[in-house]
C-alpha cells in the first residue's frame, strides 16, 4: 500500500519534525511523516507504533520560508480565497466586519493582496486563520451568503505558488504606483 500527500503535507511535517526534536529535516525524510500522518488520519488506528526514515539535511535555508508559510494550510490552520468586493467606499469596512462575524471564533488575516484594476470591482486575495480542518469551504460560503463573490483557493497549487503575487496586474488605473 502507497500513500500520496500534496506539499502542504510535506511543509507541514517538516513543522512537527522541528516542534518535537529542533531538527529540521529535508522534504524526502518529512515525506515519510506527513504519509503517516495521513495514513494514520484515513484509517483511524490507535495504539500501533510507526517509524519514519529521515534522511539528509539537504534544506536551503531561503526555502523555509516556503515551508513555513505552506506548513499553516497543510495543517489546515490557514484558508485562502480570492475575493471580489465592490470598488467603492465603505465596502473594504464591510467585507472586514463580515471576517469579524465568522462562525467559528475569532480570525487573523494571514495575508492580504490588492491593486486597484477595475473601476467597480477590486479583487482581493486574502488569507484567513481556520479553527477546524475543513472550514475553508464554509467561510467562502458566508462570504456569498454576504454578498462577496468568492473562491475557496485553499486547495489549489497554482493559486499558492503564482496567484498571491499577481493580484491585480497591470493596471491603466494604478497611475499614482
Amino acid at each position: 500500500e502507497y500513500v500520496v500527500v500534496d506539499t502542504d503535507a510535506v511543509c507541514a511535517a517538516i513543522k512537527d519534525v522541528f516542534v518535537d526534536t529542533r531538527a529540521i529535516v529535508e522534504p524526502s525524510g518529512a515525506l515519510a511523516v506527513a504519509a503517516i500522518k495521513q495514513y494514520v488520519a484515513t484509517h483511524k488506528t490507535k495504539g500501533e507504533t510507526y517509524a519514519a526514515i529521515l534522511c539528509g539535511a539537504n534544506m536551503n535555508f531561503d526555502r523555509l520560508r516556503f515551508v513555513a508559510e505552506r506548513a499553516e494550510v497543510g495543517e489546515e490552520r490557514e484558508a485562502l480565497f480570492a475575493v471580489t468586493i465592490p470598488e467603492e467606499r465603505g465596502s473594504f469596512k464591510r467585507f472586514c466586519e463580515v471576517i469579524g462575524k465568522l462562525p467559528g471564533g475569532q480570525r487573523n488575516v494571514t495575508e492580504f493582496n490588492y491593486r486597484i484594476s477595475h473601476q467597480q470591482r477590486a479583487h482581493v486575495f486574502v488569507g484567513l486563520t481556520t479553527a477546524a480542518k475543513g472550514e475553508s469551504e464554509k467561510i467562502a460560503k458566508n462570504f456569498q451568503k454576504n454578498g462577496f463573490e468568492a473562491l475557496d483557493l485553499t486547495f489549489d497549487e497554482l493559486a499558492k505558488e503564482h496567484l498571491r503575487h499577481m493580484v491585480g496586474g497591470h493596471s491603466p488605473l494604478a497611475q499614482e504606483e
